[in-house]
């Protein structure tokens, strides 16, 4: 009986440590500092951000991230769509965190809405010079986990 008890444990510890920690990027990609400086063609101040060497690695990689839909148009279906580390009542929109906590996302398929966190993977791309998008982007994403 100790044995099947043993046997048992090491299985299910076995189950924990082999699944991944899809928020662990968030912590990365807080790896930015922002800075303002002035837009001469807006004539005012933008932010603008200074990615660490952390995140500069991960320009261009096939990322996994478990995050918040959070639709930009009113359809039940988004192919482009801002996913938040945070729930909608927590998100940057919201005043709750910054900036480094939202990404935009385009979907390779239309992703159904759910206000549940799902598991996107797709290809991060860091935005350091259009201020009218994120400073994160995540391109050709695929729901892993609804």
């Amino acid at each position: 009986m100790k044995k099947c008890i043993v046997l048992v444990l090491l299985l299910w510890s076995g189950h924990l440590f082999a699944q991944k920690n899809h928020y662990a990027i968030w912590k990365t990609l807080k790896d930015v500092k922002i800075k303002t400086k002035y837009d001469a063609a807006r004539k005012y101040e933008v932010d603008v951000p200074i990615f660490g060497n952390k995140v500069k690695a991960l320009h261009g990689k096939i990322v996994t991230v478990k995050g918040y839909l959070l639709p930009i148009e009113a359809y039940t279906k988004q192919g482009f769509f801002i996913l938040s580390a945070l729930p909608y009542n927590l998100c940057y929109f919201c005043g709750a965190s910054g900036p480094e906590t939202v990404m935009e996302v385009t979907a390779k398929r239309k992703i159904k809405y759910s206000d549940k966190p799902i598991v996107l993977k797709g290809k991060l791309l860091l935005n350091d010079k259009d201020v009218d998008h994120l400073m994160y982007r995540l391109e050709n994403a695929v729901v892993i986990k609804p």
